[in-house]
């Protein structure tokens, strides 16, 4: 069985599908049709591709079509997703154009993949940030039933897009030097090198961003608790790849350290997560700094490990002594695999697995 797939998108996230599509050996047929605004070449997954420029006779004879990255984002699913339905083709889309839209499913596989059907031709993929914080709540959740969530996010230049990650880059040396530091204003407001910018998308008249809001509202829609208190801060910071978020957590029932720890720790539980908690395993840690006490945790340099890539890494679960049954937890993923590419390709997978794709 093989399916015949198109990819609208070449920035980092498409780079990153076509990365998935081999590395997990997806069935396809016949090449990759590659799309975006403008026809070129372009080095997608160590592979040169012939890029077209969208139209609608390049999706005939597809079955499933990726959108991704910033042209997913700015537009391209809400201009194209229904030529490639009328012409027989399933979109899962990395925009935010339909991700809110009642209609259309909000996916993570591991939570509710049961969301999506044959008839289901749109299937929206949630924001980065919210991806991860899913995975590692939906398995306490369906346990003891959360109350509440206060979440703060450290997030990558790269959810932003190649152009930061290169501003970044561009950055560093000039402030090694003790140059003035040069950047993009059109990127961030301000110099990401070394500082932390709690600014992620636009600001609403609530003060919140546009970053935040989509992590309440989809996260929301996507554990079916259209009235979940949940607030969050995200904040932009000096890594090329990997967001973090600190996460206070509240539930109806009891929930400890140990169990949410034993939950997390099991893959029929909890799919998709690793813990690295407990005792820290390096013991020159322990000499240099004659710290025995010492725990380990994940950090966003860990999700560049081949292990870990397409991962939902948590560590420092602890119990939250303010209230009657409340943790606190450190949760960390690839903002490019697991957040965006990763996700939307074991969507196709679980498809087909269920026979609704190929």
């Amino acid at each position: 069985m093989t399916v015949k797939v198109g990819l609208i998108g070449v920035g980092p996230v498409g780079d990153r599908i076509v990365r998935c599509l081999k590395e997990r050996d997806f069935p396809l047929a016949g090449p990759l049709r590659v799309m975006a605004t403008r026809y070129r070449r372009e080095i997608l997954g160590d592979e040169e591709f012939e890029v077209h420029e969208t139209s609608a006779e390049l999706f005939a004879g597809l079955e499933v079509v990726f959108f991704a990255g910033r042209e997913g984002a700015k537009g391209a699913s809400a201009q194209w997703a229904q030529t490639a339905i009328e012409s027989g083709a399933y979109c899962i889309d990395n925009g935010s154009d339909f991700r809110l839209d009642p209609s259309v499913p909000l996916v993570v596989p591991e939570i509710n993949m049961d969301e999506v059907t044959a008839d289901t031709k749109l299937i929206a993929s949630p924001n980065c940030s919210t991806t991860q914080l899913v995975v590692a709540l939906a398995p306490l959740h369906r346990v003891a039933g959360i109350k509440r969530i206060v979440v703060a996010t450290y997030q990558a230049v790269s959810g932003w897009g190649q152009a930061a990650v290169e501003d970044m880059q561009r950055q560093l040396p000039q402030y090694v030097n003790g140059e003035a530091v040069e950047f993009d204003p059109a990127v961030f407001a301000r110099p990401i090198i070394l500082d932390c910018i709690p600014h992620i998308d636009r600001f609403t008249d609530g003060g919140y961003t546009k970053e935040e809001l989509k992590m309440v509202n989809e996260t929301r829609k996507i554990l079916n608790m259209p009235d979940l208190p949940i607030t969050a801060t995200a904040v932009r910071v000096p890594v090329d790849i990997g967001h973090a978020e600190a996460i206070n957590v509240e539930f109806h029932e009891k929930m400890t350290a140990q169990q949410a720890t034993e939950i997390l720790s099991d893959p029929q539980h909890a799919p998709g997560v690793v813990v690295i908690d407990g005792p820290t395993q390096d013991p020159n840690v322990v000499s240099a700094r004659d710290a025995p006490e010492e725990l380990q945790y994940p950090t966003q340099a860990d999700v560049k490990k081949d292990e870990y890539k397409d991962m939902v890494l948590v560590g420092r679960i602890r119990q939250d002594e303010t209230v009657d049954s409340g943790l606190n937890m450190w949760v960390v993923s690839d903002n490019l695999r697991k957040g965006a590419a990763t996700n939307v390709v074991q969507i196709a997978e679980e498809m087909i697995k269920r026979g609704i794709l190929g």
